[in-house]
């Protein structure tokens, strides 16, 4: 299997609202976001030494929550009846995870397996479903590069750090357009590799 490689995700040219042109200049330090899952998860994960080989299984889980949520705010924006600041919300965020999976794809050098094709279903049946599934794709996005941080490479995690920054900007967005505290708590708990297949499976999504 190829090295993985890691370079800096493309960024995305796109009409922003005032909010999301915000949200875009905050500076938020990846490192230090990923950094909180090494610190204050690590009794909950089992993780190998990091390797090549350990990066590629890693961005292998993480590409295919990517193509999960991808897929997740395209059908959303066919079908969820989206609206406002809600609709400009999962444009941009859509078009982010778009750059996620080419990032990710890259970085793997072609060496990827089936894309995941979901249909979500209820969670698309109206506004208050998207806005509650939303929430948490994105926490678990946040949880699972925190919590695969500790099996990566130093090159592969500094490149991770700047996709997880993001991510916690999406899901402090959402949280902000449906008025709630966007951080309840000082740390984010991270998810193993077997907690982000299962949470995916209760959208109806097995990768595997």
């Amino acid at each position: 299997m190829p090295a993985v490689r890691p370079t800096v995700p493309p960024r995305i040219d796109e009409t922003a609202t005032t909010r999301t042109q915000l949200l875009q200049r905050a500076t938020v330090c990846g490192g230090a976001v990923v950094g909180g899952g090494i610190v204050w998860g690590l009794s909950q994960l089992s993780f190998a030494a990091p390797s090549d080989e350990q990066d590629a299984r890693v961005f292998k889980l993480v590409l295919a929550l990517e193509h999960v949520k991808a897929a997740f705010y395209e059908q959303a924006l066919a079908r969820a009846g989206l609206n406002g600041e809600l609709r400009d919300f999962a444009r941009t965020v859509a078009q982010h995870e778009k750059s996620h999976v080419a990032f990710l794809e890259q970085a793997l050098g072609g060496a990827t397996e089936s894309t995941p094709r979901p249909d979500f279903g209820d969670a698309l049946k109206d506004v208050d479903a998207f806005s509650a599934a939303a929430v948490k794709l994105e926490d678990l996005a946040v949880a699972t590069y925190n919590g695969q941080a500790v099996n990566l490479t130093t090159a592969s995690l500094t490149a991770a750090a700047r996709v997880v920054s993001v991510e916690a900007r999406h899901a402090a967005w959402i949280r902000s357009i449906l008025g709630e505290v966007p951080a309840t708590e000082p740390t984010d708990a991270p998810a193993s590799e077997d907690e982000t297949r299962a949470r995916l499976r209760d959208f109806g999504v097995d990768v595997g």
